[in-house]
């Protein structure tokens, strides 16, 4: 009763007078504070003051969480687990699950959907995972690039969980070096696959573009993994942008092409500024294993362990090869219709020389044919844009030398054309180790004209196989019209080279 008149009293004293702190606090005290509460937000509401409910208001509206609104548990994906990626076992092939490798890294594994291993893999992986030097002579497309990879990868994620390591940026802790750009950015790429769910992270730096974007990403963040070409990678080094005295794990991709063109003096420096070799794996990967890689080998290894495949029969047991005996001028005939009467998906021609590539591809374009030119002196930019675009399918014919050509990694091409046959047969083996790549079947053509047919037998010893040579069908030789002067390219400034 007490309070219901206390109550009643106040509502009348408010609506005479308005509340005073003094009334509120004596209501309050006496029994009536809910009731004085809800009274006096609603008419400060009417006075239009800032509101506790409008600040709600205005919370919900912007996307913010207010004091008293629960948020919603997030739902966590289930972890990714082994049992996902069941792979049975076959007699005579090795499984990755086989090599105990960390989960985030089977975790990619399973998306890009490696079963079983190659056999420079299956022979590579214990010895590279365990640390010690190692001397492979593989060829590209024969998966040498995961052996490296998997091992740097998981020998860094266990260093992670043991010593756990200061990451700073500038200070890699694993180097790959590779003679050209293309070979850089593609090694780089699939790196990024494989630590897609790993906290290892892997850089690139390369000449010819993009220098202040990678001298950035250097100094920014860490990087455990660099990728690189020699001459940019010095370059940061003498700059200070990276120093290489972290580098446990050294990587030297295609030692032979490194020789050829002559980055050793460049690559001594390098190794030079890493950790001493008993500190230090080092792991050497050539297509051929001269007398100068082993020269090289004692210098920069320490007892290494020296593993062989044989790429170029995994390259002849996938590719169908014909040689065409033909004149130099009927090459371009069987070349054109080749290109116009059969089925394709892509088509990489090499040539031997700059000059015979940039006029072979003008030609092609004065009969309408749209093709690509890949040689050593086309711009960074250009030359990136030209493999998207070969490699997307808006092009389907380049013309390479083999300088550009060993960085071509390039899935679905159907034919590789040796419009000129190469000086070294080891050239041959990686030309058409363009196509039939991943057990996929390829078609390999050449011509043996005049000159070229000097070069067969050398390549047939290296291969140990027989070239079936055969003479083109008239229709092949049939001579194709006349190039129209409208697609013919502008004339280039004049040079020397």
């Amino acid at each position: 009763m007490i309070k219901n008149f206390l109550i009643k009293a106040g509502k009348k004293l408010k609506q005479l007078t308005g509340p005073s702190k003094r009334q509120e606090k004596s209501v309050l005290k006496s029994g009536g504070d809910i009731q004085e509460k809800q009274q006096h937000s609603s008419s400060s509401d009417k006075r239009g003051g800032h509101r506790k409910k409008t600040a709600q208001t205005n919370k919900k509206q912007s996307g913010k969480t207010g004091k008293y609104r629960r948020s919603k548990p997030r739902k966590r994906k289930p972890r990714w687990t082994l049992e996902r990626f069941p792979v049975d076992p076959v007699p005579g092939m090795s499984r990755f699950h086989d090599f105990h490798l960390p989960l985030g890294l089977m975790h990619a594994i399973a998306d890009l959907d490696f079963k079983y291993c190659t056999p420079i893999q299956e022979k590579a992986l214990p010895d590279a995972m365990a640390g010690k030097d190692i001397i492979g002579r593989a060829s590209t497309g024969t998966g040498k690039s995961a052996v490296f990879l998997i091992a740097v990868f998981a020998r860094l994620l266990k260093e992670n969980r043991e010593k756990k390591p200061s990451r700073k940026p500038g200070l890699p802790r694993a180097l790959i070096i590779a003679p050209t750009r293309e070979l850089v950015m593609q090694i780089a790429k699939d790196g990024k696959k494989l630590a897609k769910y790993t906290p290892v992270r892997i850089g690139a730096v390369y000449g010819g573009t993009d220098y202040q974007k990678q001298r950035e990403m250097l100094k920014e963040r860490p990087v455990d993994v660099l990728v690189a070409t020699p001459g940019r990678l010095l370059d940061y080094v003498f700059k200070q942008v990276v120093h290489l005295k972290k580098i446990g794990i050294m990587v030297i991709d295609e030692a032979d092409r490194m020789l050829d063109m002559g980055f050793i003096p460049d690559v001594q420096r390098i190794i030079y500024k890493t950790r001493p070799k008993e500190q230090r794996q080092t792991m050497m990967f050539s297509a051929t294993v001269t007398q100068d890689v082993k020269r090289l080998a004692s210098q920069w290894c320490i007892k290494p362990v020296f593993i062989e495949s044989e790429p170029e029969q995994v390259a002849v047991e996938t590719v169908e090869q014909i040689v065409y005996m033909t004149t130099s001028e009927e090459k371009y005939n069987v070349l054109y219709n080749l290109i116009t009467t059969q089925e394709h998906k892509r088509i990489l021609v090499f040539t031997n020389m700059k000059n015979e590539a940039r006029k072979l591809n003008d030609r092609l374009i004065r009969n309408n044919i749209k093709c690509t030119l890949l040689t050593g002196d086309v711009p960074q930019k250009k030359r990136m844009a030209r493999l998207e675009s070969f490699r997307d399918g808006k092009v389907k014919v380049m013309i390479a030398t083999d300088v550009a050509g060993r960085g071509i990694h390039i899935d679905g091409i159907s034919h590789v054309v040796n419009y000129t046959l190469p000086y070294e047969p080891e050239n041959y083996v990686h030309r058409i180790g363009r196509t039939g790549r991943a057990g996929a079947t390829g078609i390999s053509i050449s011509f043996a004209c005049e000159e070229g047919g000097f070069y067969l037998p050398d390549i047939e010893e290296y291969i140990n196989k027989q070239l079936n040579c055969v003479t083109p069908t008239e229709e092949l030789l049939a001579k194709p019209p006349k190039g129209s002067m409208k697609n013919r390219p502008k004339k280039r400034p004049y040079s020397r080279r």
